[in-house]
């Protein structure tokens, strides 16, 4: 058995070569339900037994200007996100910019299960809270034994 040794530190090594990759694909999806690179806003779906659960990673948007809706089973997020800095200029000259700003809008699947008329959403600390609640012929239910 032969002993490896790397000049630097593996992890920053598997760093750099997962950055390669994605700049080689052009960052397309790693799976076909991953949406594009850098999508905006991101988002965590979870479920309860009562309903389906939406985090939105929102900050700096003010939630007067979200707009959610349902049709035919998809829920749309949209709104737009201002920039916190002036417009390059004369006088402003950027030289980078990772901060997303402008319209953006995003669309999850939701389940056939979803009940589009119990759906409650709240903005708090950055995150846009959504419950959609399930029907309730999908929700679990103990059956007995007779």
């Amino acid at each position: 058995m032969s002993d490896l040794y790397f000049a630097s530190d593996l992890f920053g090594e598997l760093d750099r070569l997962q950055r390669q990759m994605s700049s080689l694909f052009g960052g397309f999806p790693s799976s076909i339900r991953s949406s594009r690179y850098g999508a905006f806003p991101g988002i965590n779906i979870g479920t309860t037994d009562d309903s389906i659960e939406i985090v939105a990673f929102a900050p700096g948007i003010d939630p007067a200007t979200l707009d959610i809706s349902i049709d035919k089973g998809l829920l749309t997020i949209s709104g737009v996100r201002a920039s916190p800095q002036p417009e390059a200029g004369d006088n402003v000259r950027r030289y980078a910019q990772e901060r997303f700003s402008g319209n953006f809008r995003r669309a999850v699947e939701l389940p056939q299960y979803a009940d589009p008329d119990k759906v409650q959403a709240r903005y708090a600390d950055g995150c846009l809270l959504i419950s959609v609640g399930k029907r309730e012929a999908s929700k679990p239910r103990a059956i007995t034994v007779q």
